[in-house]
């Protein structure tokens, strides 16, 4: 079999021949649909104090979910590149496969900002200050928060997007990202009802936690060295 390799930050050469835990359909069509559509023409740049705001609408809307996107891939990357002790051959597998799916992710979006405009979040720094990655109960835990606030991110802001290409590939996105959750989820307490539990899906309605941009900054931001506003949507 061959080996996968591990690139921080500079995307993934897939392992192609083994059998993903976690598949990747859907994705390839998603990057190449936002691509082709372009975002809106908002005017946005960083501000008096050079701190970067995400914009207006739609592309507000795609930054947003582009600075996410960098952040789980970035913690991903890490946890790859030097596994927990202990690390069983299924654990390694559905981890190796989460990190492949966040860094296409993370691409798709620099890719689809950048084709449309000039004014792209920039590549983001981050910490880890509480996390340490030779513990499995410290990486599946801040995996689970990852995962759990991913979700419920998009979830929240899909009433913000306008155009409905966007909507329905934030739509797919969503949907592997909620895979991640439940996958992580059953990692932690296996055959258990945690992959759905009713902290994350409501039993009245059947349907999803969302959070607003300021509840997922007050959950994540701590991972977030480097500063960026949003106040369309009073993140700050």
């Amino acid at each position: 079999m061959k080996k996968p390799i591990y690139v921080s930050n500079q995307g993934a050469t897939l392992d192609t021949s083994r059998r993903n835990f976690l598949k990747l359909s859907g994705i390839g069509i998603a990057v190449a649909g936002l691509t082709l559509v372009g975002c809106d023409d908002d005017d946005f740049d960083y501000n008096d104090n050079k701190i970067f705001d995400l914009g207006t609408g739609d592309v507000g809307v795609l930054n947003y979910a582009y600075a996410l996107e960098q952040l789980e891939a970035d913690f991903y990357t890490k946890v790859v590149n030097s596994f927990y002790a202990g690390i069983s051959t299924v654990e390694k597998e559905v981890l190796t496969d989460l990190y492949h799916h966040e860094v296409i992710h993370r691409d798709f979006f620099k890719a689809a900002i950048s084709g449309a405009t000039t004014n792209v979040l920039p590549t983001l720094e981050f910490q880890y200050p509480n996390v340490n990655f030779n513990d499995r109960n410290s990486v599946l835990a801040t995996a689970k928060a990852l995962e759990d606030t991913g979700v419920a991110a998009y979830n929240a802001a899909g009433k913000y997007i306008t155009n409905p290409t966007y909507l329905v590939l934030a739509g797919k996105i969503v949907s592997v990202e909620a895979r991640h959750a439940s996958a992580i989820r059953d990692l932690i307490n296996p055959l258990s009802a945690d992959f759905s539990g009713d902290d994350v899906v409501n039993p009245t309605t059947g349907l999803d936690v969302a959070k607003e941009p300021k509840d997922v900054v007050a959950a994540a931001g701590g991972f977030i060295k480097t500063p960026f506003t949003w106040k369309e949507r009073g993140i700050n």
